[in-house]
């Protein structure tokens, strides 16, 4: 069977035939209302698809010093893939609704765990249903597999690491997946305080898709890469977002435009505003004139 990396097709996933050698996640999921995504899956998901939890099965527990959505213990997720069905030779084909947007966090993830057969959806489920793609309501169980543990700290950047190149006044080259609003610190709908790591440079994650939720081809995303961090090779980067989230929707990007995959501040905008002595920056009154 064919290994797919980054993006696999409806047509391409429907020929498949859901061999014993595969596994289709589903990672819908609302952060306002954090028990909706599985209860869509329970009323209808792709035939043999498992529900995966934001919360529960992509993330660790909340701790006072860490953003929203920290990583999961390297046994725990191990236990949850494991408990999947998922080994070392298994392809993984993960969605969500439309944009990757949940589901680009599990493809990290199992990247960031060593394991390189999975892609997305192209499209999701919107477009899964809009080829008639086959639904079902009935929750699979797939026997127990084996995964060697092997999490890839060269894949994370800490907030400490930050917090140092700022302090020695080194170029940060990070790049923030929120929404303009939410980076320039006009709004914020979900954490405590507005605004944007100083130094960030703002990429929001909606613009790697289409109107359709398909994802922009190679050469659109790499202009769009390029137009950002500036013509020729682009520096080492790393990307953040709210919490670690949709900062792997630009990961794929990157990766689908050729670059080499930047790394993931995981504790994001969520941790970074723990400390309330770490600098804020916001659009200025008078950038809004």
């Amino acid at each position: 069977m064919k290994s797919y990396h980054q993006l696999i097709g409806i047509a391409e996933l429907q020929a498949m035939a859901y061999p014993a050698d595969c596994r289709v996640m589903d990672c819908r999921f609302d952060l306002m209302q954090p028990q909706k995504g599985h209860s869509e899956y329970l009323a209808g998901h792709i035939p043999g698809a498992l529900y995966a939890d934001l919360d529960r099965d992509l993330a660790g527990p909340v701790t006072d010093a860490s953003g929203r959505h920290p990583l999961p213990k390297a046994d725990d997720f191990k236990a949850t893939l494991e408990s999947w069905g998922i080994g070392p030779g298994t392809q993984v084909v993960v969605y969500d609704t439309a944009s990757g947007a949940l589901a680009a966090r599990l493809w990290w993830l199992l990247r960031w765990f060593g394991h390189a057969r999975v892609a997305v959806l192209n499209g999701g489920l919107d477009a899964w249903r809009a080829a008639s793609g086959e639904m079902e309501t009935e929750v699979p169980e797939y026997p127990a597999s084996s995964f060697p543990a092997s999490p890839d700290a060269g894949r994370v950047t800490t907030t400490g690491e930050i917090s140092a190149a700022i302090s020695e006044g080194r170029e940060l080259h990070l790049v923030d997946a929120r929404a303009r609003p939410r980076f320039d610190g006009l709004t914020e709908p979900i954490d405590s305080v507005a605004g944007h790591v100083p130094g960030a440079i703002n990429f929001p994650f909606t613009g790697n898709i289409n109107a359709d939720g398909t994802w922009k081809s190679p050469e659109e995303l790499r202009q769009a890469w390029a137009t950002l961090l500036g013509s020729g090779t682009p520096p080492a980067f790393s990307v953040m977002c709210g919490s670690g989230v949709t900062a792997c929707h630009l990961v794929l990007a990157a990766a689908i435009a050729g670059l080499d995959e930047p790394r993931v501040y995981v504790g994001s905008w969520s941790e970074w505003i723990r400390d309330a002595s770490r600098p804020v920056g916001r659009l200025e009154a008078a950038d809004l004139a």
